[in-house]
């Protein structure tokens, strides 16, 4: 069990206590990525995801136009590499960062994407080098995201872009399914930040939020799906090793995509309200 608080001064919302860097490697399985194996199912959601992440494709196009550098791209906790994949196939120079070496020899292996292990504030990357730094859902499992955020200023261009998408716990999602909202996700999720906490935390640490997205296709009706219905889950089904025949998986991913689809008209109803299940800000240096 772990206890949610939430501070009466400024209203943010985090795990009390923190649990111990040792405690939480316990929590993190080698499968969280996805990487596609031969079978119908995989395919399909190999498919699937190619046309979901087609929303993060065009946030992080947009941000490279800004940067108007020829730096690197840098995807820190980039799992199996697929966005760098879309993004490399449009000449894009990218890299990612992973902690785990499974992950990036799998977006190595599948994905033909340059993957370097490691954290961000010891990251083999020279100062000012990269002219866009993704963080995709990576900052609510930090424990001192200010020496992450710090570290990504180093390393980028003075025309620079930071993108940081985070779940977000002013939601109605939240607000209608309370800790059965998987953007919870205790423990792995040491903050739940809202839209506000978010950009107080980056203009703390230099940066200036110039675009905000309340909606992404890959994560609001998945997100709400899941909590709806987190046995049909197929990255929660593989994280746990559930035993299952071909036939059973394929039924399971079917019904859980159609709960996604499902969920489409709320999600994106919650978004054009400003209360969508994530946000996604693109954000520069201050001078």
């Amino acid at each position: 069990m772990f206890r949610v608080v939430e501070c009466e001064g400024c209203g943010l919302i985090r795990l009390d206590p923190c649990p111990s860097p040792d405690e939480l490697r316990g929590y993190y399985p080698d499968e969280y990525w996805f990487a596609p194996s031969q079978d119908a199912a995989s395919q399909l959601e190999e498919a699937y995801r190619r046309f979901v992440l087609r929303d993060h494709f065009r946030f992080v196009w947009e941000a490279v136009q800004h940067a108007s550098g020829s730096g690197l791209l840098l995807d820190v906790g980039c799992g199996g590499g697929l966005l760098l994949r879309l993004l490399q196939e449009r000449g894009v120079r990218v890299a990612g960062l992973e902690t785990s070496q499974a992950a990036a020899s799998a977006a190595w292996r599948h994905n033909g994407v340059r993957v370097i292990c490691g954290d961000l504030d010891r990251a083999p990357f020279a100062r000012g080098s990269c002219s866009v730094l993704t963080l995709f859902h990576v900052v609510e499992h930090l424990s001192d995201p200010v020496s992450y955020l710090t570290a990504a200023r180093e390393l980028l261009a003075n025309t620079g872009r930071l993108i940081v998408q985070v779940p977000n716990a002013s939601c109605w999602q939240f607000r209608l399914l309370g800790a059965n909202w998987n953007g919870i996700d205790v423990p792995r999720h040491l903050v739940d930040y809202r839209e506000r906490d978010l950009e107080r935390l980056l203009d703390g640490c230099g940066f200036t939020v110039v675009r905000r997205k309340h909606f992404s296709l890959r994560d609001n009706p998945a997100g709400f799906a899941s909590s709806i219905a987190p046995y049909l889950d197929p990255m929660a089904r593989r994280v746990r090793k559930t035993r299952e025949t071909a036939g059973a998986k394929l039924a399971k991913d079917l019904m859980y995509f159609a709960l996604v689809v499902a969920a489409l008209p709320f999600t994106v109803a919650e978004a054009a309200c400003g209360a969508g299940s994530t946000i996604m800000v693109e954000a520069r240096k201050k001078a």
